[in-house]
């Protein structure tokens, strides 16, 4: 048993903290906002971003950091990767000196092109071996039901790997512990741009040769920035590479397929934001920067590049189409 705190109230953050809690750990979330916290805590819902889904009555919620940190052996981080180093250095004072931090976001900071990883230990001064990454298909709607899944617990310390195993195991839920954070985090940062690429696919109108395709060769993409960033072939070709790759490019509840959907079927980046209630596809950020991280080490990510066109450069999606179709033929 552990005591838990999960920072941030997202779907996401959420489905772990019931997780946690199901597996009898003791949990205080923190949420932005009062109303999420309130919503917690008195009808043990949070109906924005898990609907209906009943959550334990142990959960206990609170808008005070240092409330929701006071006392906490593991501090789980699961605001979106571009918020991450900022609500870090509100948080730093407050946590533990032997604390296991754990990301739950995927993705690459933009300006410092660091995963999420490299900003916790840079923003706290942990030692590496402190931190932990939780990645895999894990659509949060599924898990939220119950529905069996499975994740990797990536950390070069096998004995916080494990601890943090054991605090999540539950009757629908599988941790696996894996020592390649790099890898891990490479196949979740990844994989939201890929998602994108798909749904774009489908929005106008191809079917799923088109799809499978755009996920295997997206997989390639993946598998190259992972090995030139020092990741384990081994971790792309399972849970955290593979796995969440085809659950965020299939799925209708991928966040990252749906918005890429919204923009095949000719929606404006405006347009599609608008439909999504304001909440952006960690993908249209993601784009950019692993495209960036990519070029610094020579590493080519077509895939990626056509989607960071549409997203921020003003390419159309059936422009990015023909671009790929027409690129020049290869060997596999």
């Amino acid at each position: 048993m552990v005591a838990a705190a999960v920072m941030g109230a997202g779907a996401w953050g959420t489905a772990l903290a019931k997780v946690l809690a199901d597996a009898g750990n003791p949990v205080t979330m923190w949420a932005r906002r009062p109303e999420v916290a309130d919503e917690i805590n008195t009808e043990h819902r949070n109906s924005r971003y898990l609907g209906d889904v009943v959550l334990p009555s142990s959960i206990r919620a609170t808008s005070d950091p240092a409330e929701a940190l006071a006392g906490a052996c593991t501090v789980l981080l699961g605001v979106p990767a571009q918020q991450l180093r900022a609500n870090l250095e509100g948080w730093k004072h407050l946590i533990g000196d032997d604390v296991t931090l754990v990301s739950l976001a995927k993705g690459i900071e933009l300006e410092s092109l660091m995963r999420m990883s490299q900003v916790i230990v840079q923003v706290t001064g942990a030692d590496p071996g402190r931190v932990a990454v939780v990645t895999g298909p894990n659509l949060a709607s599924e898990i939220a039901d119950e529905q069996p899944a499975a994740t990797v617990v990536a950390c070069s310390d096998s004995g916080r790997a494990v601890a943090l195993q054991r605090a999540l195991a539950t009757g629908y839920f599988r941790p696996y512990t894996n020592a390649d954070v790099v890898g891990a985090e490479v196949g979740g940062a990844c994989k939201n741009v890929i998602a994108l690429a798909c749904g774009m696919a489908v929005g106008v109108g191809l079917g799923e040769n088109t799809v499978a395709a755009i996920i295997t060769r997206g997989l390639a993409e993946v598998m190259r920035l992972g090995i030139a960033l020092g990741a384990t072939p081994a971790t792309l070709a399972g849970l955290a590479g593979v796995g969440d790759l085809v659950a965020t490019c299939t799925s209708g509840h991928s966040r990252n397929r749906t918005f890429g959907v919204r923009l095949g079927n000719g929606g404006t980046m405006e347009s599609a934001l608008t439909a999504a209630g304001g909440h952006v596809a960690e993908g249209v950020s993601s784009c950019e920067s692993v495209l960036a991280l990519a070029s610094s080490y020579g590493v080519e990510m077509p895939l990626t590049d056509a989607v960071h066109r549409v997203c921020h450069k003003g390419l159309s999606v059936h422009e990015a189409v023909l671009l790929l179709l027409g690129r020049s033929t290869k060997p596999e």
